[in-house]
């Protein structure tokens, strides 16, 4: 998952030199990790004076607990506040030119209204959020190639963010949904957890393999998405998203990535239709998803020019596409254990792209949890592995042009393979350290970068 800024009246006779680009870079990473590191401090001195709060912090879902009762009375109004800070900490000790520790974190601040509580308004649900992301990103610096975040949580521009600003309301005794708003797509189609730090293994899949138009936490775009229940366990819905490339755009964010605004720009929509099965099985939990997307924008071939010859060749303008489209399974079950309680869960996930204009066109994921090891039910052990391929046209286009060029442009054609094993401890439900082993073989696809081993230390607090 930038403040207000200092003034000072002490003169000033001579105006200081004006950092390099390196020594800004090198100056937000130190403020990002003193800032990190803040957090968790005050955390844990929150953890050792909470024995003298009314509230117990060991049941407590919130660090700071009932803020004396407010919270709960203001929840029975309807009124919920959310505030939760993460942190994504990795070092890589093989893989890349460079061996870096970099350290990136998010802010959440949110608040929901139940509308029915407060006006009358049945069936009426408000959410307002926004975030900001700091810090770097291991991948880059370090140069080590890699298609997938060893840090979920960079990304987007580190910077302010009008996440979700959306109504929901609820139809026909609560049959059908109708959203609206400022929303991210992930949220509602193949939502998925974020336990895991690399990216693979985090939030809905199809973004990450066409992010430029199916755009995930903490960007949200204009839109809207109607949700039948057609059963007590099975739904249909479909969605309509404005696509705009500013809204991807780290420049435009900083500007403006939290305003409340519609920038010009939109190129088409995206429309998702998803259906869901959310049974019991054996008293057991499970979420079974597939899903196709339509974008109606328009795509570049990333092999093709507008005469239908290879124009890593030619070097003529790409062949326009009318659309862009894909498809997606996402699968939970668990399979071992009780509802609720300490058990296994097992999921798969895969998304393919269309390979006219995705440079990834499918990412295939599979992995289990299990919650309670060591008769700790708070805790969780994590294991995955994913592959993210490279689409070999785009691959054969780059070569084209390599040999057109004179130029030595890195060609991934294949598998981007990555692993992690993770260890969650709670040592209170409104905290959580989770220390994690990456290993990336093939970053980016090729064999030409070297594979990256990665530890890495995920934390978060929810105030």
């Amino acid at each position: 998952m930038e403040l207000k800024p200092r003034f000072d009246a002490s003169p000033r006779p001579l105006k200081p030199a004006r950092r390099s680009v390196a020594d800004q870079a090198a100056h937000r990473q130190s403020r990002s990790k003193r800032l990190g590191a803040s957090v968790i401090a005050a955390a844990v001195l929150a953890l050792g004076a909470a024995s003298a709060h009314a509230y117990d912090i060991t049941t407590s879902p919130y660090l700071l607990g009932d803020w004396g009762g407010l919270r709960t009375r203001l929840a029975d109004q309807g009124v919920t506040f959310n505030l939760g800070y993460g942190s994504e900490l990795a070092h890589n000790f093989s893989g890349g030119t460079e061996h870096l520790t970099r350290y990136t974190d998010q802010w959440v601040m949110g608040t929901t209204l139940d509308m029915q509580k407060l006006t009358g308004w049945q069936g009426a649900t408000f959410q307002a959020t926004i975030t900001d992301r700091n810090g770097r990103n291991l991948g880059s610096d370090a140069n080590i190639g890699n298609n997938m975040l060893i840090q979920e949580v960079y990304g987007r521009g580190q910077t302010w963010h009008l996440t979700q600003f959306w109504l929901n309301q609820k139809l026909l005794n609560d049959r059908l949904e109708i959203k609206a708003g400022r929303v991210t797509v992930g949220e509602d189609f193949f939502s998925f957890s974020c336990d895991f730090q690399n990216l693979t293994f985090c939030g809905s899949q199809p973004g990450n393999l066409v992010g430029s138009y199916w755009v995930n936490w903490p960007t949200s775009q204009w839109g809207a998405r109607a949700k039948v229940h057609t059963s007590a366990e099975t739904y249909a819905q479909i969605g309509v998203y404005q696509v705009n490339p500013n809204y991807v755009d780290d420049s435009w964010a900083r500007r403006n990535g939290w305003k409340l605004n519609n920038p010009g720009g939109t190129t088409g929509a995206l429309i998702p239709l998803e259906f869901g099965w959310l049974p019991n099985i054996d008293g057991r939990p499970g979420s079974y998803k597939a899903g196709v997307w339509y974008n109606t924008s328009n795509g570049r071939d990333l092999y093709e020019d507008v005469n239908g010859n290879p124009r890593g060749i030619t070097g003529l303008d790409a062949k326009q596409h009318s659309g862009q489209y894909g498809a997606y399974l996402n699968l939970q079950q668990q399979i071992t254990g009780t509802a609720g309680g300490r058990g296994a869960t097992v999921f798969l996930n895969f998304s393919q792209a269309d390979r006219n204009t995705a440079q990834t066109d499918h990412q295939l994921s599979v992995g289990v949890q299990y919650k309670g090891p060591f008769d700790r039910l708070a805790d969780t052990i994590g294991f995955a592995v994913g592959a993210t391929h490279n689409n070999g046209r785009y691959a054969d286009y780059v070569r084209q042009v390599n040999a057109r060029t004179g130029s030595n442009t890195a060609v991934g054609d294949g598998y981007e393979y990555v692993s992690e094993l993770y260890y969650s401890y709670s040592p209170v439900p409104s905290v959580y350290f989770r220390p994690n082993l990456q290993y990336i073989l093939h970053p980016g696809g090729t064999t030409q970068n070297k594979n990256a081993f990665v530890i890495g230390l995920k934390t978060g607090i929810t105030f």
